[in-house]
């Protein structure tokens, strides 16, 4: 597992969007499995590479959809190429910002085109929750955080929370 923890939402790397994977090889089946490692043990149910430092379009969800049926999956060059017209406020939190939840807008419905990590191209269609989560990953695959989805005052807000001392941890 990687020594280095996740990123905080501040970090610089966090505004930047990832590179493209371009090499379907051993690399990156290790990179997946080590960042559902990290997610599991941060209790998260998604993560991007680049917020354990490595800037590459790859991201790991394990969440259950519209229907309550799980589906813990990796994708890369994931991007979103068909939404719905609605669109629903839910409180979404993000593991670069621990303990800080907020109200983001998000499409209810999205086709998603993405490679497996074998190298085939796919698309999957998401509802609910897993709709979610699927936007909040492609998002750091684009350099775009959760607060830049919210009203001005919210994101001053969580930008505050930047302000506050981070006490150590034991």
């Amino acid at each position: 597992m990687t020594d280095a923890p996740i990123l905080p939402i501040d970090h610089p790397l966090m505004s930047e969007p990832s590179d493209p994977v371009t090499d379907f090889d051993g690399f990156i089946a290790e990179l997946a499995d080590e960042m559902f490692e990290v997610m599991d043990m941060a209790g998260g149910q998604g993560l991007a590479a680049v917020q354990i430092g490595v800037p590459l379009r790859l991201i790991v969800v394990d969440m259950p959809d519209a229907m309550g049926e799980q589906h813990r999956m990796a994708l890369a060059n994931p991007r979103i190429i068909a939404r719905s017209d609605t669109m629903e406020t839910r409180e979404e939190g993000c593991l670069s910002l621990p303990d800080h939840e907020l109200e983001v807008p998000r499409y209810t419905h999205i086709e998603v085109a993405f490679t497996h990590l074998t190298g085939e191209d796919d698309t999957l269609i998401a509802h609910g929750p897993l709709a979610v989560a699927l936007q909040h990953e492609i998002d750091h695959t684009d350099g775009i955080l959760f607060f830049d989805r919210v009203a001005r005052l919210r994101r001053s807000r969580a930008a505050g929370y930047f302000a506050k001392p981070i006490p150590p941890q034991e």
